[in-house]
This record gives structure tokens, C-alpha cells and sequence, in this order.
């Protein structure tokens, strides 16, 4: 699949922000520095679309991106970049502006049609557990993608994916899917997931 383009549409502080549109949109979630915007940037082919920052916590906002592609199955689509949750630098307050934010947007949207969950690979966290188990209860079953697999020799990477699975408690027929920002691997495995949710 070739995207053909992709513009910044606006951040959002507030739920009055959000869009009101009919087209598509699929949310990427995940902790601070779990390697987001690398992700967003290497889905896309885009460099410097979703900005990376050495600096946990950088995105604060939520951010909404035009995407138009040459598949008929996704030809047009609105990508959201949530902001990164669990870095403990970033003050309480902070926190707790975003937290209401993300819950808004994810609760009452009902355009969204897919959530992906960017976990890493070598880390068990439970602040993912507890994310995908809330997204879980509020009928958002996500897609769960595991990043910097690359780091992973091959001989870890069964058993890494396989304690993902069972820490995030996961449904059976529910696959992690293994991403690399530096290689490429599993971008077209999302995008196939991407596309079968906004055909449902």
C-alpha cells in the first residue's frame, strides 16, 4: 500500500476540538517513549510526520492526521496520535489532564475504528495491561503491536512475545504484532489488521 498523501490536520486540547467528520479513524496509544511517532513516521514512509523526541512525554496533545492512500480498502482515513502515558517526570497535574482527554476521545468516538496499543517488546508494564483491559471494557478490543523487535535477537523473540501475550492477558486469537520503525518488519501486517477493522 502507497500513501499518497499525509497532512496535520490540528491538535486537540479538548474534546471540542475532536472531529466531527465521516471518515475513518484509527488511534495509536501507548507509554511515553515506547517509540510511537518512529512507528506513525514508518507506517506513513513519512519522516518527521509524527514528531520523535529523545524527551518522553512530548506528545500532550491529541494529534489528527489526513491520510490518503491508493488502496480502495483505506483510501482515506484520519490518523490519531494520543499522547504517551506513564512517564513520571511529566507532573501529576499533567497527568490528569490527559488522561480525561484520552478517555473522551476513546470512549465517545464513533468514528474510530481501530485502537492500536504500541507495547515494547522487552517490557512488561502494567500500565499496558491496565490500558488494553480498559480499552477491553469499553468494547475498544485493540490491536496490540510490540515495538523495537530489532532489539530482540532471534532466538528471544518467541519467548519475549509469548510473556507479552500472557501478561497482557490477552484473548485467545488476539496475535501481538512484532514492529520494527528501523527495519520495516510488520508494517504490512498492520496495515492488513488496519484494513480488516475498518471493513467490519
Amino acid at each position: 500500500m502507497k500513501i499518497l498523501t499525509a497532512e496535520f490536520i490540528r491538535s486537540c486540547a479538548g474534546p471540542e476540538q475532536f472531529l466531527k467528520g465521516d471518515l475513518p479513524e484509527i488511534a495509536f496509544i501507548g507509554r511515553s517513549n515506547v517509540g510511537k511517532s518512529s512507528l506513525i513516521n514508518s507506517l506513513l514512509q513519512r519522516k518527521g510526520l509524527a514528531k520523535v523526541s529523545r524527551t518522553p512525554g512530548k506528545t500532550r496533545l491529541v494529534n489528527l492526521f489526513q491520510i490518503t492512500s491508493d488502496d480502495p480498502g483505506l483510501a482515506h482515513f484520519v490518523l490519531v496520535d494520543l499522547p504517551g502515558y506513564g512517564y513520571a517526570r511529566v507532573s501529576k497535574a499533567m497527568r490528569s489532564q490527559w488522561a480525561p482527554l484520552i478517555e473522551q476521545y476513546l470512549d465517545g468516538n464513533d468514528q474510530l475504528r481501530a485502537v492500536v496499543v504500541l507495547v515494547e517488546s522487552r517490557v512488561l508494564s502494567e500500565q499496558d495491561h491496565q490500558t488494553i483491559a480498559w480499552l477491553s471494557s469499553v468494547g475498544r478490543s485493540p490491536i496490540v503491536v510490540a515495538t523495537k523487535v530489532d532489539k530482540l535477537k532471534m532466538s528471544e523473540r518467541v519467548g519475549a512475545l509469548r510473556r507479552l501475550y500472557e501478561w497482557l492477558e490477552l484473548d485467545e486469537g488476539d496475535g501481538i504484532i512484532a514492529y520494527s520503525a528501523v527495519t520495516g518488519e510488520g508494517r504490512e501486517r498492520l496495515w492488513a489488521a488496519l484494513k480488516e477493522r475498518i471493513r467490519t
